[in-house]
């Protein structure tokens, strides 16, 4: 873009020189410097925010956990019973785990979106960070939008 050379550069500093003096050119150059990097750094922390929001819109992976636990196959030295306790077991433990009864929307601190408690973000969401609201007009008065992938409703 600029094509400045060693003599480009020689006349540029001569100028400065004549222009702010020798006591003040250092100052000017800490200035400068102080500048650029606070420039690099509010690009840097702009591209974050942009990337981190391109990752928040890309759709979940669909849940890999049915709460199925195969049933081991009985060998030869193994009575049959323990194989039929076994299957006893599979069928009365839940296919999935039960929902937490409670306020059915939830949010991050500091986030934007709230979630309805099933929503697959809701998931990963730690505890400790967790605020739950029991409507959606509660959330959206503190400010929270709704999440685009389990769109939280209410029912009438």
């Amino acid at each position: 873009m600029f094509d400045i050379g060693l003599q480009e550069m020689l006349v540029i500093g001569v100028l400065a020189l004549l222009v702010f003096g020798p006591s003040k050119l250092p100052e000017l150059g800490r200035m400068v410097g102080r500048a650029m990097r606070e420039f690099r750094r509010a690009s840097d922390e702009f591209r974050s925010t942009v990337e981190t929001n391109l990752q928040i819109n890309e759709p979940d992976p669909p849940p890999s956990s049915t709460g199925y636990t195969p049933v081991s196959e009985p060998t030869p030295a193994a009575p049959l019973t323990s194989a039929l306790e076994d299957a006893t077991a599979l069928e009365a433990a839940p296919a999935s785990p039960a929902v937490e009864q409670g306020e059915p929307f939830l949010a991050q601190r500091n986030s934007k979106l709230f979630h309805r408690r099933e929503c697959a973000w809701s998931a990963r969401i730690p505890e400790i960070e967790r605020t739950y609201f029991k409507s959606v007009g509660d959330a959206v008065d503190q400010g929270f939008a709704k999440c685009p992938v389990c769109e939280p409703w209410e029912p009438s």
